[in-house]
Formats: structure tokens, C-alpha cells, sequence
């Protein structure tokens, strides 16, 4: 069997500090990175229909930033009037989902899109919008 000579002394201390440091720094450095919340909305719609058929529209999307409940919104813009809500989702913690059924009397196109929004309460009047959907167009002919 062959000895190991043991290190004592400034040696071991100087490469413990070392080793310390890095991880200490380490830390910090990743502590000052900027954090970035994640999350998205998604939003589903049939290309064309008929007049008269029942159009349905469904949206779900989910956020990640903490102390935010959730509310999804669907907006409609079509024949000249503007966007304006159709249908929103109850007030959640995590993903919310929405769905809203119509039917348009008339040919042309309709624009969606789902809003996502952040309420500090289930009441909130003063949401923050999070995220918003892609635009989807449904043909009416």
C-alpha cells in the first residue's frame, strides 16, 4: 500500500476558498438574472361557415407570474363595429379556458382573439392584460 501524503496547511484552505467563492458567486449571479414569466394564449375558430351556422370559438391560456389570478376574455370585431367582448372565463388560479357559440345572419368575415388577463382579486377593476391571441378570421358565406 503506497501513502497518500495529506495536505494541511495554506494549501487545503486556499483551494476550500476557492471552491466557496465559485459557488458564491455562482449565486449571485444568478440571483441579479432577470426572471421572465411565461405563458400564452391559444385560440381555436372554424375557417368558414354557412349563415346561420353556429360558429364556435374556444380559447385557453395560462401565465406564470405569481400572485395573479386569471381571466380570459374573447373579443369579436366584425361588419364595421369594433372589438368588443363576446365572452370572458371565471376568475382562476392557473390556465383558464373560454368558450362562446353565435351565429352571424349575414356574409362576411368575423375576427377573434382571446385576452388574457391578470386581476389581484376576483372583482379587480383595474385587470392587467397579459397576453393576447394570434387574430382569427371565420369566413361567413
Amino acid at each position: 500500500m503506497t501513502r497518500t501524503k495529506k495536505k494541511s496547511g495554506v494549501k487545503a484552505r486556499g483551494g476550500r476558498v476557492a471552491v466557496i467563492g465559485a459557488l458564491g458567486l455562482a449565486s449571485v449571479t444568478l440571483a441579479a438574472a432577470p426572471a421572465f414569466a411565461k405563458g400564452g394564449v391559444d385560440i381555436t375558430a372554424p375557417h368558414s361557415v354557412h349563415v346561420g351556422q353556429i360558429i364556435t370559438v374556444k380559447a385557453h391560456g395560462g401565465d406564470d407570474s405569481a400572485g395573479y389570478l386569471h381571466q380570459l376574455c374573447l373579443e369579436e370585431n366584425g361588419f364595421g363595429q369594433g372589438w368588443h367582448q363576446e365572452n370572458c372565463s371565471a376568475a382562476v388560479k392557473g390556465d383558464a379556458r373560454v368558450t362562446a357559440h353565435g351565429t352571424s345572419a349575414r356574409r362576411g368575415n368575423l375576427q377573434f382573439r382571446a385576452v388574457l388577463y391578470g386581476l389581484t382579486s376576483p372583482h379587480d377593476q383595474n385587470p392587467v392584460r397579459l397576453h393576447a391571441s394570434d387574430v382569427v378570421t371565420v369566413h361567413v358565406r
